[in-house]
């Protein structure tokens, strides 16, 4: 069984920050890369930033220059700073994490329940 559970959303003023956090748990042999991505009422779930093990980072064009994605992998955790909060940033945030298990020869994606950010004066 392997678990990913997000933390540290919440509602914010626009121009504000949040720490999200993500901590995978369970039967986990390797991390490979991990990733953000949000959904926003009515629209289709985006790609925020990526990180490899290595630490080589991506990001959304939307979010350059506001959001840093970093990871502990002694603790199995990735985290999203976002800064600069705009209305648009509100949505769910899922954290993912390409990974293989204990006892498995494959690596698979899994998904957190997300967690809400709401930017709103």
């Amino acid at each position: 069984q392997v678990q990913l559970v997000e933390s540290g959303g919440g509602l914010v003023q626009p121009g504000g920050s949040l720490r999200l956090s993500c901590a995978a748990s369970g039967s986990i042999l390797s991390i490979n890369t991990m990733r953000w991505d949000r959904q926003a009422p009515g629209n289709q779930r985006e790609l925020v930033a990526t990180i490899t093990n290595n630490g080589e980072t991506n990001y959304a064009d939307s979010v350059k220059g506001r959001f840093t994605i970093s990871r502990d992998n002694a603790k199995n955790t990735v985290y999203l700073q976002v800064n600069s909060l705009k209305p648009e940033d509100t949505a769910v945030y899922y954290c993912n994490a390409f990974l293989r298990r204990i006892g498995e020869r494959s690596y698979n994606d899994y998904w957190g329940q997300g967690t809400q950010v709401t930017v709103s004066s």
